[in-house]
C-alpha cells in the first residue's frame, strides 16, 4: 500500500503470514511493512544462542535502514508487542505510535513455568514425529492456555480454526522448526510492565475478547498515563478483523 509506514510484528510462533488478512485490509491506507521475526518463517535466526527481545528490535531498526524508512507506526501482537515496544525505546525517534496487540504480562511464576516447559525445538528425526508434535502444539493452543495444561481450568473454549488455516500456521512454525522457540523465550523472559510504562510515544493496548493476555494488557494500560485500552471481540466474531483494522487505522492514522 502507499501512506503512512505501519510496521506489523506478529505473534509466536509462525511469521507474518498470520497478519495476511490484517494487511490486506490496512493497505489501502497506509504502506505495510510486515517482516517474518528472525528464526521464524522465511527469515533466518540470529546468530546467537539466547537472543533478548531487544536483539530483535534492534534488527527491526536495520530493517528500517535498510528500506529507508523514517518513521514508523509500530504494531505488534503477542511477541510482536514486546518488539513494538523495545523499539520504541530504542530508536523513539523512529517510531511515532505503539500498538500493543496483547501485551506479554505474567507472573514471575507463570514466566517461569513456560520458560521450562511452553515452546522447545522441533529437532527432526526419521519416524516424523517432529511433523506431529509441531501440529499438536499448534491445534492444542486453540482449545488451552497455556497449551500444555491440558485440563478443565485451562480450557479456552474458542474451538478449533478451519483446517486450511491450521495447515498454513504449521507449516510456518515448520520452517522454524529448530529456532521458532528462541522468540518465544525472549517474550517470556520480557518484562513488559516495566518496559512499556517507559515508552513515550502515545500507546494503544487492545485485545480480543478471549486473548489470554487480555486481564494484562487492560490492566498495564491503566496504570500509564500515555496509553489507552480498546477491547475488541472474540477471534471467532465474524467482525473481528474490522474491529481490529479500524482501530489501527483510526490511532496511527492520527497525527502526533
Amino acid at each position: 500500500g502507499q501512506g503512512p509506514v505501519l510496521l506489523l510484528l506478529h505473534a509466536s510462533p509462525g511469521s507474518s503470514k498470520q497478519l495476511e488478512g490484517l494487511i490486506a485490509m490496512l493497505a489501502g491506507s497506509f504502506r505495510v511493512i510486515a517482516p517474518d521475526t528472525p528464526g521464524n518463517g522465511d527469515s533466518p535466526p540470529l546468530p546467537m544462542d539466547a537472543p533478548a527481545i531487544a536483539d530483535y528490535s534492534a534488527l527491526m531498526i536495520e530493517l528500517l535502514d535498510a528500506l529507508e524508512i523514517d518513521t514508523v507506526c509500530a504494531y505488534g501482537s503477542h511477541t510482536g508487542a514486546c518488539l513494538a515496544n523495545e523499539l520504541a525505546l530504542l530508536a523513539p525517534d523512529r517510531v511515532e505510535r505503539v500498538i500493543q496487540d496483547g501485551a506479554v504480562v505474567f507472573t514471575t511464576e507463570e514466566r517461569q513455568d513456560m520458560l521450562e516447559k511452553y515452546a522447545h525445538p522441533f529437532e527432526p528425526d526419521l519416524e516424523g514425529t517432529h511433523f506431529l508434535r509441531a501440529f499438536i502444539f499448534c491445534r492444542d493452543q486453540f482449545v488451552f492456555f497455556p497449551w500444555y495444561a491440558r485440563d478443565k481450568e485451562h480450557v479456552r473454549n474458542t474451538g478449533f480454526p478451519d483446517a486450511r488455516t491450521l495447515h498454513d500456521w504449521v507449516m510456518e512454525v515448520l520452517k522454524g522448526a529448530t529456532s521458532y522457540h528462541l522468540a518465544y523465550r525472549a517474550a517470556f523472559a520480557y518484562l513488559s510492565e516495566e518496559r512499556l510504562p517507559m515508552v513515550q510515544q502515545p500507546v494503544l493496548c487492545l485485545s480480543a475478547a478471549d486473548d489470554p493476555l487480555g486481564p494484562g494488557t487492560r490492566e498495564l494500560a491503566d496504570s500509564m498515563n500515555n496509553a489507552s485500552f480498546m477491547a475488541l471481540t472474540r477471534y471467532d466474531d465474524p467482525g473481528y478483523l474490522d474491529s481490529l483494522a479500524d482501530a489501527i487505522t483510526d490511532f496511527a492514522g492520527t497525527s502526533t
